[in-house]
């Protein structure tokens, strides 16, 4: 048996909504779409045009600084419309779907015949290359790059997470194909990791090639950067990727059946969701088609993710490439009568400031109210109470703030990605933005290193 590795600093925020452990198939939506928006440091070069014909797998676009990385089409239809921002930014080319796919057929060979470098090929052509992620910079890993190794999480312990062993239950052959694909990409180790607190599940338990980890803690214990931070750390000169489990399985069904699977299992959570269940889609589908007559009435938020780093979405958007959860909040527009001076039995805080610290398992309705105006640092200590690695965090920031580059790198930017600094933010008396520093921070390292 494995040692549990025990997460000590984080923080679970216990909200409304989670999703029951019931399938339901969602109706095809009317729009699909992929949002180059959804790939850090990806310059699109599209590749189609409006009125198009794709297939599923057909591409849509690829990356200009690596043109081998392609983002395909996740169904089969005609290009309907490719928007854009300000300075012609692409934000979305979206697909108005055929009744039913068609599919491009990969040739897939012996696995155990294949060479690396046809792997390698194989994944860039069907598009599938850029669900596996690099640290460092937390971005789409460099198919001409070799990590020393591989990570998967188990398991996501982020507010009104889905539940993997319950959306994986039936995959463990595609799952034990994908870890095969996954251990000709490294010499190094592929590490797994599960959550201490609870039973294995079956998927996980009987996957072979693997080095198995528990681990134990609130949030961000589901985080891959906690993980490869406790288990492997990410040195200068060092490139570790990590790939989420339901992506696996989609590698593993590549490679059994030469085409991809865009079907995802997300959860649709939040105490705004009348019936949270668990819905069976297509990737980039319209929200619209599982939100109608699902969410009660009012000003309310749409997360594509989980809430503290998820993306906005418009009732008409589209889910992000990424995302197996889509959370509904309350809209925080209104005032509090009093603000922190009443008692608050009912409102939620990371600190005593409200009578509400005496019931720690009470789930709750917390909307976007910002609880605060923008100041300049307070060092309070907030943020090493929920950040669980060796790295002094506000250092880290201000040290991204003034641009020292050398800094930087001392103080372990390597190691850290915007998830993994969320809760910084939560906590954040002084209301910084702490993953937007984050984000710029690791933008100028990967300019200047690479």
């Amino acid at each position: 048996m494995s040692e549990i590795i025990r997460i000590k600093k984080g923080l679970d925020i216990k909200l409304k909504g989670k999703a029951d452990k019931i399938y339901q198939r969602a109706e095809r939506a009317s729009a699909y779409s992929i949002k180059p928006t959804d790939f850090k440091g990806v310059m699109p070069k599209l590749v189609v045009k409006v009125d198009d014909e794709v297939m599923v797998g057909s591409t849509l676009f690829f990356d200009k600084y690596n043109p081998s990385v392609k983002f395909t089409s996740p169904v089969s239809g005609k290009v309907s419309s490719i928007n854009r921002g300000e300075r012609r930014r692409i934000l979305e080319v979206v697909i108005e779907p055929d009744a039913e796919d068609s599919y491009i057929d990969f040739k897939i060979g012996d696995l155990s015949k294949m060479t690396r470098e046809g792997i390698v090929e194989l994944i860039l052509e069907s598009g599938m290359w850029p669900s596996i992620i690099q640290r460092p910079y937390a971005s789409i890993a460099n198919p001409e790059g070799k990590p020393k190794a591989i990570f998967i999480s188990g398991f996501d312990s982020s507010p009104l997470a889905p539940d993997y062993d319950f959306m994986l239950k039936e995959s463990h052959a595609e799952f034990q194909k994908g870890i095969d694909v996954l251990k000709t990409l490294t010499d190094g180790k592929v590490h797994l990791s599960v959550d201490a607190s609870y039973p294995t599940g079956e998927t996980y338990s009987k996957t072979q090639n693997i080095d198995l980890h528990k681990i134990k803690g609130p949030h961000p214990a589901g985080n891959p950067g906690i993980q490869i931070h406790h288990i492997d750390p990410v040195n200068k000169g060092e490139l570790v990727w990590y790939v989420n489990p339901a992506e696996v399985v989609r590698m593993g069904k590549l490679f059994i059946d030469g085409k991809v699977d865009n079907t995802l299992t997300i959860a649709l959570a939040g105490s705004e969701v009348l019936k949270p269940v668990y819905y069976k889609l297509i990737r980039g589908a319209a929200v619209d088609s599982i939100l109608k007559d699902n969410i009660v009435e009012g000003n309310n938020r749409i997360i594509s993710g989980n809430v503290l780093t998820g993306t906005r979405l418009a009732k008409a958007g589209f889910l992000g490439y990424y995302d197996n959860l889509l959370s509904i909040i309350p809209e925080g527009d209104h005032f509090d009568f009093i603000g922190w001076a009443s008692l608050g039995f009912g409102k939620y805080s990371v600190s005593r400031t409200f009578w509400s610290w005496l019931t720690p398992k009470k789930e709750y309705k917390i909307d976007t109210n910002l609880k605060g105006g923008v100041r300049a640092f307070v060092m309070s200590g907030e943020y090493e109470k929920v950040f669980p690695m060796d790295i002094m965090p506000v250092q880290l920031l201000k040290s991204i703030l003034v641009e020292d580059i050398d800094q930087m790198e001392k103080l372990g930017i390597y190691e850290v990605a915007e998830e993994d600094m969320a809760l910084c933010e939560f906590v954040c008396t002084s209301k910084i933005e702490v993953q937007k520093i984050l984000r710029e921070g690791l933008d100028v390292m990967k300019k200047e290193t690479e």
